[in-house]
């Protein structure tokens, strides 16, 4: 609150604060230093143009002694550009509208003064008496005085010229004022019409002076009769009840002064809710900044351990590289010292060899007997000969194979990546983009595939689907992977998908929708994983058979919650006399017995000559007709209308077998020894399914 009770003159706490028309507040002492005198000016006959050139002549001097000024202000009585008080020349006047939108000024009277706000630049124009006319601060004086008295600040000198001014030692009952003990000597000595004022310890002496002032602040100061106990709502002052009849109140809005104070305290006390509770926000947002800097400087410190562990991961695997690049050389220099040997060695050998030709040769040639060299002189010409060809293929090696290592270090690529090893700005990622020509959809299954966005740092992506009926997107997938495929959909409907990246910084926007479209019809076969272990397929899953006596259940692979589906069975052997079950199921099916005996199969078991509908044993619509060796069962599933009908031989087998059916359905069949069928799947519904 301290910053409030400080003048932004003197930048002291409030000694006698004054209220401006702007409601900024100034010491008086303040406010009288600062006012400025104006010089006199003529008044001008209001007719033609010399009303004109009156009015311009007094607003060129109002701009030119006060540039800084708000003119609007001057001329509204509203605004706060004038001030007015009981006495009736305490201001210069308001401005005058006359023909063609021309303001005229009043006259400016000589020894008037003029206020420019420190604060807001606004000017208020007084007459001879100044800024004396500003109306005492009275709320500010009684905070600063109770803020004084709490803080234990001794009062200043109110006459002092130097700066700081003295504290103060006596107050003056009568005068109102404060003296420290020079000033009391020099301008309020104890004698003269001064002796018998009343002086105080300025403590007590400003609790009696508030005392006073609060008394004399109740009387009106037109009517000293009377108490103010109205206010008046057009001049924002309280008014008497003599005022309200006798002057310029009479025909204004006024209110009872106690109900106007206990509704602007009502006000204020409802703005101060609303500002605490911001303030109350604001100091929260700053915890939480406060908070941010201290996990800042965590991340930070974290950050600078990464980077010198993985610089010394780098030093380290540097130091293994370089290792193994040494041992490379020195493997490389054995090589070529062990292949030098070998020639030294097979060049020696070569040497000796031809060394023991020659002189072999310069022997033979000393033999006299011409008969005994020519038996050999042919054959050592020719051996001659042949080493001589020979000699350099055998003896001297291919240029650089042995005297120079073939080995470049190519280091360009590691210092290049060093080069540009540097931190990555971790932004949300842009938007990935999904791969229309990868994508596919087939049975109940779809298959999107998406690149991710350029030049973003992924950890990323989630992956979302709609219901296939224009409903609501949802997440489907969330991972690092770049293609998905979705299982159990619904067949014949339009999925559409979208797929956005993320990292610590956030989430990126959306891809662009991508639509597919599942198969119209269902292709699907027997699953043996979802089977009794019992039964027996063929290796394409669309053949059952059971060697047991008792009825073990077959699922099909896929499962049914809307839609209209038509699949048959075929019976390809029928040598026993048994009743096969047709229908459908959840997946908690009992496998274990006949369909449709527990509560989550709905069925038909028939023989040779009849059938029934069955589901949680209950026996009903025994219908005649039974089954043989190449017969046909069919199964219609219409989730559009939750009902389920069979055929027998492409005909009709009964009514409508059951109602109400809503959930997942999967296609089913129990069978057990001497019965074997063969799915057949993606047929059409029959043609008379409305008569059925």
């Amino acid at each position: 609150m301290e910053d409030e009770l400080h003048c932004i003159a003197c930048k002291q706490l409030f000694n006698n604060p004054v209220l401006l028309p702007c409601y900024h507040a100034l010491c008086l002492n303040c406010a009288v230093h600062a006012q400025r005198p104006l010089e006199p000016t003529v008044p001008q006959e209001n007719s033609g143009n010399s009303t004109t050139s009156g009015s311009s002549t007094a607003e060129s001097h109002a701009s030119d002694c006060h540039p800084e000024s708000d003119k609007l202000s001057i001329l509204s009585e509203t605004d706060s550009g004038v001030v007015c008080n009981s006495r009736p020349n305490s201001y210069l006047g308001t401005s005058n509208h006359i023909g063609g939108g021309i303001i005229a000024f009043p006259p400016i009277m000589a020894g008037s003064y003029s206020l420019s706000c420190p604060a807001c630049r606004k000017t208020v124009y007084f007459d001879d008496n100044g800024a004396h006319n500003l109306p005492k601060y009275r709320t500010m004086r009684n905070i600063v005085d109770r803020y004084g008295e709490l803080r234990h600040i001794v009062p200043k000198c109110q006459l002092c010229e130097s700066e700081p001014a003295a504290d103060a030692t006596v107050l003056c009952e009568q005068c109102e004022v404060l003296y420290c003990d020079s000033c009391r000597d020099n301008c309020h000595p104890s004698r003269g019409p001064l002796a018998k004022h009343n002086l105080l310890e300025p403590t007590v002496g400003k609790v009696a002076l508030r005392n006073k002032i609060r008394n004399r602040d109740i009387i009106c100061n037109e009517h000293e009769e009377e108490c103010l106990s109205m206010y008046c709502m057009v001049c924002k002052t309280p008014v008497c009840a003599v005022c309200m009849h006798e002057s310029r109140h009479s025909s204004h809005d006024v209110q009872a002064i106690n109900t106007m104070c206990k509704a602007q305290k009502t006000e204020l006390s409802q703005n101060l809710q609303q500002l605490s509770e911001k303030a109350r926000t604001t100091t929260e947002f700053i915890q939480r900044l406060k908070q941010m800097s201290e996990k800042l400087n965590g991340e930070c410190e974290e950050l600078e351990r990464q980077v010198d562990a993985r610089c010394d991961a780098l030093i380290r695997s540097i130091e293994r590289r370089r290792q193994w690049l040494i041992d490379a050389v020195r493997q490389d220099k054995e090589i070529k010292q062990r292949s030098l040997k070998d020639h030294v060695t097979s060049c020696t050998c070569k040497l000796q060899k031809t060394t023991s030709l020659l002189q072999f040769c310069i022997e033979a040639l000393k033999e006299n007997d011409p008969v005994s060299f020519l038996q050999v002189g042919s054959m050592l010409i020719a051996r001659v000969s042949n080493t001589d060809m020979t000699w350099h293929k055998d003896v001297l090696p291919s240029p650089r194979s042995y005297h120079q290592l073939d080995l470049t270090l190519d280091d360009n690529t590691v210092l290049k990546a060093i080069e540009h090893m540097n931190f990555i700005q971790m932004k949300t990622p842009s938007a990935a983009l999904i791969i229309a020509e990868e994508c596919s959809a087939e049975n109940n299954s779809v298959t999107i595939a998406w690149q991710p966005p350029a030049s973003s740092y992924v950890e990323g992506y989630v992956l979302e689907l709609d219901d296939g009926n224009g409903g609501d997107f949802r997440e489907v997938y969330c991972g690092t992977e770049t293609i998905c495929t979705v299982d159990g959909l619904h067949f014949n409907c339009t999925y559409n998908a979208r797929v956005k990246a993320f990292n610590s910084a956030g989430e990126g926007e959306y891809s662009e929708v991508i639509g597919l479209q599942t198969s119209e019809v269902a292709w699907f076969t027997f699953d043996p994983c979802l089977s009794s272990p019992e039964l027996c397929f063929t290796p394409d899953n669309m053949t059952v058979t059971c060697e047991g006596f008792e009825h073990r259940v077959a699922l099909g692979s896929v499962g049914f919650s809307r839609g209209v589906h038509y699949w048959e069975f075929t019976i390809d052997r029928y040598d026993a006399d048994t009743d096969p079950s047709f229908g459908v199921a959840r997946l908690d099916v009992s496998k274990e017995e006949m369909l449709g005996k527990d509560e989550s199969g709905w069925s038909m078991y028939i023989d040779k000559q009849r059938s029934w509908f069955m589901h949680c044993r209950s026996h009903e619509q025994r219908c005649e007709g039974g089954i043989q060796v190449g017969s046909t069962v069919g199964i219609l599933l219409d989730l559009n209308k939750h009902q389920l009908s069979f055929f027998v031989n492409d005909e009709p087998q009964g009514p409508v077998a059951f109602n109400g059916l809503y959930g997942v359905f999967y296609p089913a069949v129990s069978v057990n020894r001497g019965v074997a069928v063969t799915l057949h799947t993606a047929l059409d519904a029959p043609s008379d399914i409305e008569d059925c």
